[in-house]
Parts: structure tokens; C-alpha cells; sequence
């Protein structure tokens, strides 16, 4: 007799004796039956489902806490990485010209999905590839640059989120430093000039809004950490009243030497991102990047089940964070005034 059978018969014959003779017979038929088609049963059935594969490309690794954030919002759905989830992390460490290899690095793993949070990581990415689908997170303008033929209809592998509401992103911090410094008339433009959305921001928005508002618009250009200290000596040379901000991978990972900076030569500055004012910035008005790294989790979860980028409209910010840092603003000298107070959702004391 097989093993198997003979298993099956021990565990019959210690079936409870207080059993009438009827529950006996039908309690070995299907406790026989059950075994039986355990025993056939392919073991592919028991195996778990092989889990789903997502390459992950950032520019900087001091961006793991908003990685973590994106975490949370992929487990809301229900993927759970080291469980039905595998993720491939790839970071530049600040140097954008690792971008394309390790994105080239990734797509040969062959992924379910690639992610990719700013707007030269979602390039390279869609350099690299134009089959695996592609969610990029806090891009400024993806229209503008290339990496979708419009918000409703993006077309091709790759959708995400947007960082920006086009239309007056210069005008409306000029407006937010005019209310706190009436006198404003020079402001100067700290920027990244590689980054394709600085580019277009500053060649479709600064000449409008200088001359809409009388306001001059010096820029001032780092593409380095290094030229980050050039860039502020030559700033304050010029003595402007106040200083804009622009994000980019560089300058988000040099924040504590921005503000630093900003502080050295008595700028008073705005900033896009919350990191700025913590660290601090004077004062901070952008979009929530928590919200939408975590508003990241949905658009993944719809990808990996099925859905194409190109049915998935591209989203913009909903919600905006206007910080003032009070610490800032006293060791400037600075009286902000009720009416930005009264608006500001967070005040660092």
C-alpha cells in the first residue's frame, strides 16, 4: 500500500468511538475525499502569487523620508513590499548624470512599473523605455517639457502627478514678498538652469511679470553646489531686496546650504517646499509633496492591475502650504504683517 494510503487509513481508524456508525462512514468519506484531492492537487496551487515588480528612480537619497510617504501610500492599496510587492531602488546621489544609466539599469530588470519623482528622473526614464508604464511624481509642467501630450490625454506609457498649476508661478511669489516688503522693486531668481521647467518658467513667466508688476528680475544660475555660494555673492552684489527660490533636484539637496546662504548675506527669501522653512527659510509657498507622494499609492495600484498611463489623466496639486518662519524673519528684522500671518497654515516660532 502506497504511504499516502496507508496515512489516510491510520487517520480513519481514530475517528471518535462515541461517533454513531452512520456519522463514522460519513465523516471517512469526506475526510477521504478531501486528502484525495489534496494529494493530486498540482503544487503550483499552493505557491504564492509571484509578486509584482516596481523600479524606483530618484535623483538624491535625502529624499527617502517623502520615499517613505510613497510607501505608505502603495501599502494603502494593499502592496507590501518583501510580501506581493518587489521594489528596485536606484538613486543618483545628486549627480544628474547618472540618470540615464541607472534608468537603462532598471528597465533591463524588466519591471511591472517604473516610478520616478522629478522632472529629469521622469525623462530619463521615458529616454529608456517606451513600453513599461511610467508614474512620475511632482514633475512642474510635464506638458510643457515633453512628457505628456496633454494633462487629460498623456498618451503613450507614462503618466503622474503634477507640482504645478501653470499660469503665474513668478507673479504670485512677487506678490507675497510686495505684501511683505512694500518697497520691493529688485528680486532676484536663484535657479538651475539644466532643469528643462526652469527654463520654460523663466523665458514664458519672468519678462511678463517684470513688466506687469515694475519689478526687476535679475537671475542668478548653479548648476553645482560649489556655484551655489558664487551664485549668492553675486546676488547680494547687486544688493536685491528679496530672493525667489526655484526647486530642482540641486537645490532641494542643498537646502540647509541654501537657506544658510540666504541667511549669510540677510536675503529674504521664498522658497517652493516645506524642508526650506524647517530648515530655515523664510518663508515657503508650494504644493504638499506628502499629499502627493502618497496620492502616488492609487495610480500605482491601478497600473499594476491593469490599467494603461495613457487612461489615467495627469493630476495637479490640491493642496498648498504657505509657511512663515518667525525665527527667520526676526533675525532679518522683519515685521511680516497680519494679513500673510492670518493666511500662513503653519508659523514657526
Amino acid at each position: 500500500m502506497p504511504n499516502s494510503a496507508r496515512t489516510i487509513e491510520n487517520v480513519i481508524r481514530f475517528v471518535p468511538s462515541s461517533s454513531t456508525c452512520d456519522e463514522r462512514r460519513m465523516k471517512r468519506r469526506e475526510f477521504i475525499a478531501g486528502t484525495a484531492a489534496l494529494l493530486v492537487s498540482p503544487p503550483r496551487s499552493w505557491a504564492q502569487v509571484t509578486p509584482r515588480r516596481v523600479g524606483y528612480l530618484d535623483s538624491n537619497p535625502k529624499y527617502l523620508p517623502l520615499f517613505k510617504v510613497w510607501l505608505d501610500g502603495v501599502r494603502d492599496h494593499g502592496w507590501i513590499e518583501g510580501k506581493n510587492l518587489i521594489i528596485d531602488y536606484r538613486s543618483a546621489e545628486g549627480h544628474d548624470e547618472r540618470l540615464l544609466p541607472l534608468a537603462g539599469e532598471l528597465v533591463a530588470l524588466k519591471p511591472d512599473l517604473l516610478v520616478g519623482p522629478s522632472a529629469q528622473v521622469a525623462l530619463a526614464l521615458k529616454s529608456a523605455t517606451a513600453t513599461i508604464p511610467i508614474v512620475f511624481v511632482a514633475v512642474f509642467d510635464p506638458v510643457a517639457i515633453g512628457l505628456v501630450q496633454s494633462l487629460s490625454r498623456p498618451g503613450g506609457n507614462i503618466t503622474g502627478f503634477a507640482a504645478y498649476v501653470p499660469g503665474d508661478w513668478i507673479a504670485k511669489r512677487v506678490e507675497i514678498l510686495r505684501e511683505l516688503l512694500p518697497s520691493v522693486s529688485k528680486i532676484a531668481l536663484l535657479v538651475n538652469p539644466s532643469n528643462p521647467t526652469v527654463r520654460l518658467i523663466l523665458a514664458n513667466e519672468a519678462p511678463s511679470t517684470a513688466r506687469s508688476l515694475g519689478v526687476a528680475l535679475p537671475i542668478f544660475e548653479a548648476t553645482t553646489a560649489e556655484e551655489l555660494d558664487t551664485a549668492f555673492a553675486s546676488a547680494a552684489a547687486q544688493q536685491p531686496d528679496a530672493m525667489i527660490v526655484f526647486a530642482d533636484n540641486l537645490i532641494n539637496q542643498e537646502g540647509p546650504r541654501v537657506t544658510a546662504l540666504a541667511a549669510k548675506h540677510h536675503l529674504p527669501a521664498i522658497y517652493l517646499f516645506r524642508q526650506f522653512a524647517t530648515g530655515g527659510g523664510l518663508i515657503v509657498y508650494g504644493p504638499d509633496l506628502v499629499d502627493i507622494f502618497r496620492r502616488t499609492g492609487e495610480y500605482v495600484d491601478k497600473v499594476l492591475r491593469g490599467t494603461k498611463p495613457s487612461d489615467l489623466p495627469v493630476e495637479q496639486p490640491t493642496k498648498f502650504e504657505f509657511i512663515i518662519n518667525m525665527k527667520t524673519a526676526k533675525a532679518l528684522g522683519l515685521t511680516v504683517p497680519p494679513s500673510l500671518l492670518v493666511r500662513a497654515d503653519e508659523v514657526i516660532e
